[in-house]
């Protein structure tokens, strides 16, 4: 008969994700990078706006980087106000 600590640590092993369907799950880990992703996605805009100061022929390079630049700023800030009212629905 296997004691309370020892069926804890097995009812811990098993991981709520099955291996099939994300093979990380077998070595332990599965999960994303919430923080990183946001930083990319900032840093990404401040490269975006900075390739503006370029030598272009004309202002149609300018316009697509700032739209790209505005879309992907508008879905970080939608992530943001969505992580903080989320416990809220």
């Amino acid at each position: 008969m296997a004691s309370k600590a020892v069926e804890k640590r097995q009812d811990a092993a098993v991981t709520k994700v099955d291996p099939r369907d994300e093979p990380s799950a077998a070595w332990g880990w599965h999960g994303g990078f919430p923080k990183g992703g946001r930083i990319a996605g900032w840093v990404t805009v401040v490269v975006l706006l900075a390739m503006i100061y370029n030598n272009h022929e004309n202002n149609t390079e300018n316009v697509w980087l700032v739209a790209i630049a505005a879309g992907i700023a508008i879905g970080l800030l939608w992530d943001v106000k969505k992580k903080r009212t989320s416990w809220r629905r």
